[in-house]
């Protein structure tokens, strides 16, 4: 099973959604805002690509933050910023084939649904 992990209202999460629905590929969508993230999963993406990847420090939520709050991040802090405003995770990830891949670029699903690494 696919997974991709995302906010539905995401400019990134519908042209992702919109590759997969065009290549005919099953999946699922887990929307952060509807059901939030699980701790463990997030720790997991985490340990797999950091969490300088996973957090997306470029969005509003994030700028939002007080200063206190952006200041000496490490991975536990990111975690729990990222639990508390799902809005922080990177989207889209995709969970396929036991791996996970962050963001999208056209070639790097196609990659990833093959069964090639990216």
């Amino acid at each position: 099973m696919i997974t991709m992990y995302g906010i539905k209202n995401c400019d990134t999460i519908k042209k992702a959604r919109n590759f997969l629905d065009g290549a005919r590929v099953s999946y699922g969508f887990h929307d952060y805002k509807v059901s939030g993230i699980d701790e463990d999963r997030l720790r997991g993406w985490v340990a797999e690509h950091g969490w300088e990847t996973i957090l997306n420090r470029s969005g509003t939520t994030f700028k939002a933050l007080d200063a206190g709050d952006k200041a000496h991040i490490d991975a536990d802090k990111a975690v729990l910023l990222m639990m508390a405003n799902p809005s922080m995770i990177k989207r889209p990830i995709l969970d396929v084939k036991g791996r996970t891949v962050v963001g999208f670029k056209a070639s790097t699903y196609e990659a990833a649904l093959e069964g090639k690494a990216a």
